[in-house]
């Protein structure tokens, strides 16, 4: 099987960025890794698939190790998660897959941190793995890499459902299916009154209240939290009103910084001096701005260093979009050194969710058999990085679940989708195809 077979297949990478596999899996390297930290609080769905399907992924990985040409694989895993290393262990063995044990820490799961972790190498400022010679993909990305070896397509997402609901679980959903699909099927909302969910984690992800958006290869799970929670308060606020309390109160504490896992590893990450460029003039912020660029968006310093809840992380999306506006690339002048003091400023997940007021949440999400069965989907065509795809079936075409439904022209960078259910195209538009069984 060549790559381009993966892109046909619509293997992109699942455990957020969407990065289409293909592309990794042409490229000639040293090492592949295995990413499953999973690190964002109260998320366990990839502790469940390496505890269902530890030969699919070691599989996977020895596939894309066979198609990158590396010399060795590299399984990064909490050793915390006993149950999950138990299953991996053997069949890593069995390929000569060596584990790489890691701490109970956030964001363990950033590829910054586990190159490091795993090969003791730094990627080079606003570089990538393969840069010092790694392939990282995450461990539900190397299931549908094995799965794709033998012809099936991405139809289904791995997924949890957590925090405020009645039984919290781990299963796989259709591409498509709505979030009140997601909810149904773990018994409802076990909060009365108003709620917000936090989609694709706390940390990370993103804040919605739309149950009728939709699962895609991306999504890792969600987070149900009553409307009143403290977080849902922190996140549902507009960006000037952040900018604002920014200008006004941060005091140059550089907790931020201090806490910051890049900064850390030796990077020139300093949130502190971001926030200074809220109060500064366009010329002033250009400057200042650059202290963001290598922001990995984990949302410590926002939601765990600043003693004054402002919003440092927020300050930095705004750092890189301004950047990328004025077409200025930043260089880091110095060399990267890890801090000395980087192993004693990591946040353990338990410290966290204190911090995040989450604690009553964190709870197991056992793997269930079943599955929502949606009467309509809603396939993106934009579900990984790079272009569209563009719809390749009409309205009132009949489809086979695996059919393609939409792709990317053969020079654009992207991945196909198809059908997760058989049934008829209700609806074509510019961003997704709608099918009813």
């Amino acid at each position: 099987m060549d790559s381009l077979t993966l892109r046909e297949l619509g293997v992109v990478g699942a455990g957020g960025a969407g990065f289409p596999t293909h592309v990794k899996a042409a490229a000639q390297a040293e090492y592949v890794l295995a990413n499953g930290a999973e690190c964002e609080p109260l998320l366990h769905k990839d502790y469940e698939l390496m505890c269902r399907y530890p030969a699919e992924i070691c599989e996977g990985l020895s596939l894309m190790r066979q198609w990158t040409g590396a010399r060795e694989a590299r399984f990064g895993i909490k050793e915390k998660n006993a149950h999950a290393v138990t299953a991996i262990r053997p069949e890593a063995g069995k390929r000569a897959t060596e584990l790489v044990l890691l701490g109970d820490f956030y964001p363990s799961g950033d590829e910054y941190e586990l190159v490091y972790a795993a090969t003791g190498r730094l990627i080079p400022p606003a570089g990538i793995p393969l840069h010092v010679g790694c392939v990282v993909n995450n461990v539900e990305t190397l299931y549908n890499a094995f799965h794709a070896a033998k012809g099936v397509p991405v139809t289904q997402k791995f997924l949890s459902v957590t925090g405020a609901v009645r039984r919290p679980a781990s299963f796989w959903a259709p591409v498509g299916a709505s979030f009140r699909d997601l909810i149904a099927h773990v018994g409802g909302v076990a909060t009365t009154g108003d709620f917000g969910l936090f989609v694709s984690g706390i940390m990370m992800g993103s804040l919605s209240f739309d149950l009728d958006d939709v699962v895609t290869k991306t999504l890792t799970g969600l987070i149900v939290l009553p409307r009143d929670h403290y977080l849902i308060a922190r996140k549902d606020q507009p960006l000037q009103s952040m900018n604002r309390i920014g200008k006004s109160a941060c005091d140059q504490c550089s907790y931020c910084t201090e806490f910051c896992p890049r900064y850390l590893l030796g990077y020139d990450v300093q949130p502190h001096k971001v926030m200074r460029s809220l109060g500064f003039t366009l010329t002033g912020a250009n400057n200042w701005n650059q202290w963001g660029e290598l922001c990995c968006a984990c949302g410590l310093c926002t939601l765990y260093a600043c003693p004054e809840d402002l919003y440092p992380k927020e300050a930095c999306d705004q750092a890189k979009g301004s950047l990328r506006e004025a077409g200025i690339q930043f260089r880091q002048e110095k060399p990267v050194t890890v801090h000395p003091m980087k192993d004693y400023r990591r946040v353990p997940l338990s410290m966290l969710r204190k911090r995040l007021k989450v604690e009553e949440y964190e709870t197991e999400c056992p793997f269930t058999e079943s599955s929502p069965r949606p009467a309509m989907v809603r396939i993106r065509l934009k579900q990984h990085a790079g272009r569209p795809a563009h719809a390749v079936v009409t309205k009132g075409a009949r489809v086979r679940a695996g059919e393609a439904v939409g792709r990317v022209p053969d020079n654009e960078l992207g991945a196909t989708v198809h059908a997760s259910i058989a049934g008829q195209v209700t609806a074509v538009t510019d961003t997704y195809v709608e099918i009813q069984s």
